[in-house]
């Protein structure tokens, strides 16, 4: 009976590491194409247009990607498609209204970056494997980021700028000088700033520590985990760590309450119960609160603060089509900088364009959080992952600006939860051999082996102890 138990485990962790293995080479070619373009910051001239690696991926794939979408070839449309395009539609209309020289550069970037990286994953993340090939892929990419993001943060060298701008006809125009924190340099790697670089590592941590549960042996899963939170670390970005620790307060959330039903009423009732705690007894706003524990110093916080306050002057003051790409109204010592994703949209597009982004999202999250799967599935921790990435990066948000291929990257995301709402029946059940799970329970096989079952072992051995 132990050598049964034995050969079980062995082969248990064989099919682990076999899954691990698959899960990079099931990533669509269109999610690889996709994120290697974000992680190579090659930037060119196509005659007067300006171009990089990834934009000019999305330019060749996205009006086909758009075709097949509205024909029907991904699925039943979604409310979030039509959202994301009347938020197009309402950018375009901002522009033609306050910045009419720039309505076709600007409105076809924002299409060609934000629809286009909407459509890759809308279009090429189907189902569990596909999903699973995108976290693994993903990861693998920020953990190769690592070497020259270690480098970098010790002597300030950006090495993959350095290399690109040694080649002809291409570079890579971004900042090399930051400041220091913690006595380390903050590194950008491949991206204009370090928060982006942060942000966009900070997304791999549900992803691969709870989405990869059932693909990854624990200790590969464990390591992964830590170097792509290592990667987030190294951009010393309060708002990239902000992100990291909210993914971590979900994931050890549903841990310690994994067996009770009704953990997340529980956990939206705590945070509105903080939230009026906070309001009567401490003198400041819950939000300079949030602010200041958010922020690496409080004059982060409070500039956070003014510029909220500031933009929401501007929002008033152009409710309907916003400012569009023109200078805002604030006070001369403050600068031109908007740390909020989501103000900063407000103020540029109007408050339709706000609604109809943000609805997209809260829509998309809440279907898909309320869907009936097996708890336990392998369809179930990959919904978990998404749904914990997308809160921790939807906050997040509220304290960071995010442009250029991250900017594209966010759509991405949204886009690669799309496939939970047309999964098949029977995506939801259990894997026919799924491994052992956190909590040392064993999922019901649904296929009976060729060897002997328990049971069968069990009563071959009373027969032998009883001498019949």
């Amino acid at each position: 009976m132990v050598s049964l138990d034995a050969g079980q485990s062995v082969r248990r962790v064989t099919q682990t590491v076999a899954s691990g293995a698959k899960s990079i080479a099931s990533a669509p070619l269109l999610v690889r194409f996709y994120l290697i373009a974000l992680f190579l910051p090659l930037d060119f001239q196509l005659g007067p247009l300006a171009m990089n690696a990834l934009r000019l991926y999305l330019l060749i794939v996205i009006v086909p990607l758009f075709v097949r979408l509205v024909t029907g070839h991904y699925g039943r449309l979604i409310a979030t498609d039509i959202l994301f395009l009347l938020h197009l539609c309402f950018v375009s209309l901002s522009l033609a209204a306050n910045n009419p020289s720039q309505l076709v550069s600007a409105t076809g970037s924002a299409s060609v970056e934000f629809l286009g990286g909407y459509l890759v994953a809308r279009a090429a993340i189907r189902d569990r494997e596909s999903f699973a090939g995108f976290c693994s892929f993903f990861a693998l990419l920020v953990m190769l980021s690592l070497a020259p993001a270690l480098v970098e943060s010790l002597t300030g060298r950006a090495l993959v700028p350095e290399m690109i701008n040694k080649l002809p006809f291409f570079s890579a125009s971004m900042p090399f000088e930051m400041d220091q924190r913690m006595g380390l340099n903050r590194v950008l790697v491949v991206f204009p700033h370090p928060i982006l670089y942060g942000l966009v590592c900070s997304t791999a941590i549900s992803l691969v520590w709870v989405g990869l549960r059932n693909d990854y042996a624990p200790a590969r899963k464990a390591w992964e985990s830590a170097l792509v939170t290592l990667a987030t670390f190294l951009s010393l970005s309060s708002g990239a760590l902000l992100a990291a620790a909210l993914q971590f307060l979900l994931i050890g959330w549903q841990w310690i309450l994994r067996t009770v039903k009704a953990r997340w009423i529980i956990f939206l009732g705590l945070i509105a119960v903080a939230y009026v705690v906070v309001d009567v007894v401490s003198t400041r706003s819950p939000m300079r609160v949030f602010l200041t524990y958010a922020t690496f110093s409080a004059h982060s916080a409070y500039t956070r603060l003014y510029i909220f306050e500031w933009g929401m002057v501007n929002v008033w003051r152009s409710p309907w089509l916003g400012i569009g790409l023109n200078d805002w109204v604030r006070p001369p010592y403050m600068g031109g900088s908007v740390d909020n994703f989501w103000l900063l949209t407000t103020m540029r597009w109007g408050i339709p364009a706000f609604l109809s982004l943000a609805g997209s999202v809260i829509y998309l999250v809440i279907r898909v959080a309320l869907l009936p799967l097996a708890e336990g599935s392998r369809i179930s921790d990959q919904r978990r992952a998404w749904v914990f990435t997308i809160c921790g990066l939807c906050v997040t948000l509220t304290t960071v600006h995010v442009w250029a291929g991250s900017y594209s990257y966010i759509a991405f995301l949204f886009g690669a939860g799309a496939w939970f709402l047309n999964a098949p029946d029977d995506e939801d059940e259990p894997e026919a051999d799924a491994e052992e799970s956190a909590t040392g329970s064993m999922y019901r096989r649904k296929i009976t082996p060729v060897a002997y079952s328990r049971s069968e072992v069990r009563s071959r051995e009373d027969r032998e102890k009883s001498g019949l």
